[in-house]
């Protein structure tokens, strides 16, 4: 085995590609050559280091050190001052404050540990941290209803935004005999500032392979998909690289590790379709359908992909069954809450001084998370609001700044954890502003398919429009909660329900900001 006195890990998700990190890569390698340093240094791609608006980053290990936008015309003094001097390139270090730099908690990881500490493109990586031992665990130790036993007493809920316990998911399918069933993974993640799946596919495609092989033989499926998003091109690459590594590792096929158990994966890519993230709509599109909802029950464990009982799982909460297969539920129950176990996978957007991507324990605060991992606001600016969940989230104020991200605690305040998606909002900025981005990005995907989304989305969307223009009085307000709320009750699927959340939190805690627009109306009109 070769030893190098330094690793220099490449950030190269699909945002870091596209800024040149293969470049700076190539230029590196270059450049350390020359200084015959290139059988000292050596030089990995990555998936994402967890931090956003920062162009193309490295970490050196085992410095500790990590690079933000560095530029192929930065190698040279990069090299030079790092790796001949022995002194960090100050100029382009990321730090959080003008006094620490950024933690990366890797030491509370389960989701993200490998991702930025390994080639998420070389299977032997994945192994030598202890990859695929859950999934020989799970083959030749375990019973599939002991797997899925442990996966419910783990307190496993889903991490696609509606928290449903995976164990109880699975104990549906499980027992159905003598029928083909499927696994299918939903990677189509199309809502606004959500990307935390695509960084966890492309920092670590074989955790969510091993996931997917477990669910598999927990619920008998001999055939599993993973359903990802079109645009994810790097994420597809990736997948299809893992998925055939473990072809040729014997880890997917026949008589996998001589255990009896057959196994296929395959990857099915989406148009794009924001409603295709509902897994009925998503199992629609998987037959070549138009991707519309469809009526409940049947349920899709007992009737899903091809009339078949198919389980559906977020990328998110697949990902962390190796661990609890590996250490068990006890363990796993001992992170995050006692009602919500486990950690979190958030992407810390907006008005912070460092935008990027965490995984948490549940229960962590809204503060902290902003604070510590989001490195607090930008200079000069101050909080105002936390648009908590995605678009289909809610508007948090000031005062919740310290409630618990889990989802008791935040069911207690009619809010949700959603898709992961944390906006950070300044004080400058109109609320109104914001819920009309909402709204025009709902009435832009609904599907259609039932009067109440179809019409209601447009509805609101003309009176947020109408109070921006001036045109509306106090009764607008009204007038639009009400739909939200009519359309939240009547509407076929969660697209046309979630409205309520982003309007109602955005008229409660808000309120002046729409006022400022009507009332700046009625001044003109004096």
């Amino acid at each position: 085995m070769k030893y190098f006195r330094s690793h220099i890990l490449i950030e190269t998700d699909e945002a870091s590609v596209q800024q040149g990190a293969r470049e700076v890569m190539n230029a590196l390698k270059q450049e350390l050559a020359k200084h015959n340093l290139d059988q000292e240094v050596n030089v990995l791609e990555t998936g994402s280091l967890g931090f956003f608006e920062r162009g193309v980053c490295i970490a050196v290990y085992p410095d500790d050190v990590i690079y933000g936008n560095v530029k192929v015309e930065d190698v040279s003094s990069l090299v030079s001052e790092h790796f001949l001097k022995g002194r960090p390139l100050t100029h382009l270090v990321i730090e959080r404050s003008e006094k620490k730099n950024i933690p990366l908690g890797y030491d509370k990881r389960i989701v993200l540990e490998n991702s930025g500490n390994i080639d998420p493109e070389e299977i032997n990586d994945y192994l030598g941290v202890g990859g695929y031992l859950a999934w020989e665990k799970a083959l030749l130790e375990m019973k599939p209803e002991d797997i899925v036993q442990t996966v419910k007493d783990s307190g496993l809920r889903g991490r696609g935004g509606a928290g449903f316990p995976a164990g109880i998911k699975w104990s549906f399918t499980s027992p159905i005999k003598g029928v083909q069933k499927y696994v299918v993974i939903n990677a189509d993640e199309g809502e606004p500032g959500t990307f935390k799946d695509r960084l966890i596919m492309e920092g670590d495609p074989h955790k969510l392979l091993e996931g997917t092989m477990i669910a598999s033989l927990a619920v008998g499926a001999t055939k599993a998909y993973i359903y990802i998003r079109g645009e994810y091109k790097l994420c597809i690459n990736r997948l299809q690289r893992a998925i055939d590594q473990a072809y040729e590792y014997g880890l997917l096929g026949k008589n996998i590790l001589e255990s009896g158990f057959d196994l296929d994966i395959e990857i099915e890519t989406g148009a794009g379709a924001y409603i295709c993230g509902e897994e009925t709509a998503l199992i629609e599109s998987m037959e070549g359908n138009r991707g519309i909802p469809r009526t409940k029950p049947p349920y899709p464990g007992v009737k899903g992909f091809m009339q078949n009982p198919t389980v559906v799982n977020n990328v998110e909460t697949i990902a962390n069954v190796p661990a609890i297969i590996n250490k068990g539920a006890d363990w796993y129950r001992n992170i995050g809450t006692a009602e919500s176990p486990g950690t979190k996978v958030y992407t810390i957007l907006g008005d912070v001084a460092v935008p990027g991507l965490c995984e948490v324990p549940m229960g962590t605060t809204l503060r902290t998370i902003i604070n510590t991992y989001g490195g607090g606001m930008k200079k000069g600016s101050r909080f105002k609001s936390a648009l908590v969940g995605g678009a289909a989230g809610i508007f948090l104020g000031d005062n919740m700044l310290d409630v618990k991200m889990d989802f008791h605690n935040l069911a207690e305040y009619k809010a949700v954890l959603g898709s992961g998606a944390i906006l950070v909002i300044n004080d400058s900025v109109n609320i109104v502003d914001m819920l009309e981005s909402v709204i025009k990005f709902f009435r832009h995907e609904s599907c259609g398919k039932c009067v109440p989304c179809r019409n209601g989305n447009e509805q609101l969307y003309k009176s947020v429009r109408k109070i921006k223009a001036g045109y509306a009085g106090e009764d607008e307000l009204d007038k639009m909660l009400l739909i939200a709320d009519t359309m939240q009750k009547t509407s076929f699927c969660a697209l046309g329900q979630s409205l309520l959340l982003p309007v109602k939190s955005a008229l409660d805690m808000f309120k002046d900001d729409f006022l400022s627009y009507i009332n700046k109306k009625k001044a003109i009109n004096k």
